[in-house]
């Protein structure tokens, strides 16, 4: 009796020890994928080279740079529309039409797609890489499209270049930002109103029948001489200049207008803006490289399987 029950015995442990066994085997089977293989739910991202860590840090400062840039500009032309009051209930019309806006708006977009690249290359984000990509190859097509514009209406320049310049001496004593353009423009060049000195005529301010003291003036920046003992600026060295004829005009103030001098000038700087345009070209399209090559190194975490 003893006997057989040990035989018993030895028979049933191999089994119990056999189901055991297979229901384990089983649980194991019956695991998900993700916690057999943790790598395809949770990819690794691969270990960056010296070279792609060199492009990410030096794409971070490239768009930092042109992030405070843009801040600058962005700040300037705030602190310009603030300073006249241009954001005022009763200046909201002209707001349109104020240079100050073109920094502004400026200031804005180049802050704006900087830090999408800088957060970019910062946290290795696709999107904000794409997003950083697509607004740079829109501005340079706006600029190219720009450029091709200006080919095509070159000779219509000289007509836009006098319309701004009118609109400039209309608005002479109302926008200070626009004083300041204008003065230097005639300070530099050594000319006076559009064609001629007696263009200010058109000034309500300037022109003989005007009530004020500047009445049949020309801004002090059309002076032969703008300078009271050669050290202080003196602001009533054109006063009545139109009054007079232009013989003796001639010997206070300049005659000959800006029209043709500015372009002129321009004429001669198609080099120098050339060359600019062309360094513009290049930087943004180094940002884009660089964007594109940091884009080429997080694909491969996305597609992997």
């Amino acid at each position: 009796a003893r006997l057989s029950m040990q035989a018993s015995r030895l028979v049933e442990l191999p089994y119990s020890s056999s189901d055991d066994d297979d229901s384990s085997l089983a649980g194991d089977t019956d695991l998900p994928a993700a916690e057999q293989d943790p790598g395809v739910w949770c990819p690794v991202p691969p270990k960056l080279g010296t070279f792609s860590q060199c492009v990410r840090c030096l794409a971070f400062l490239w768009n930092l740079l042109f992030l405070l840039l843009g801040l600058l500009a962005l700040a300037v032309g705030v602190w310009g529309l603030l300073a006249k009051r241009s954001l005022g209930g009763e200046r909201l019309a002209p707001l349109g039409s104020d240079p100050m806006l073109l920094f502004v708006l400026v200031g804005l977009g180049a802050s704006t797609v900087s830090l999408a690249g800088c957060l970019g290359a910062l946290r290795s984000s696709p999107c904000l890489l794409r997003f950083f990509v697509g607004a740079v190859l829109a501005f340079a097509g706006l600029e190219v499209l720009g450029g091709l514009l200006l080919l095509a209406a070159r000779h219509r320049l000289r007509d836009a270049l006098r319309d701004a310049l009118l609109l400039c001496l209309l608005r002479y004593q109302e926008e200070p930002d626009l004083r300041f353009l204008v003065d230097e423009v005639q300070r530099s060049l050594q000319c006076c109103g559009l064609g001629s000195y007696r263009d200010w005529e058109t000034n309500p301010y300037f022109n003989c029948s005007a009530p004020g003291a500047q009445a049949c003036s020309v801004p002090d920046s059309c002076c032969l001489d703008p300078w009271q003992n050669g050290t202080v600026a003196n602001a009533q060295c054109a006063f009545g200049a139109l009054r007079l004829g232009d013989v003796a005009a001639g010997t206070v103030v300049h005659l000959g207008g800006c029209v043709a001098q500015l372009s002129a000038w321009l004429h001669g700087q198609v080099g120098g803006i050339a060359a600019g345009a062309a360094v513009l070209v290049l930087v943004e399209a180094a940002g884009v490289l660089m964007a594109l090559k940091m884009l080429g190194d997080i694909a491969p975490v996305g597609v992997r399987d």
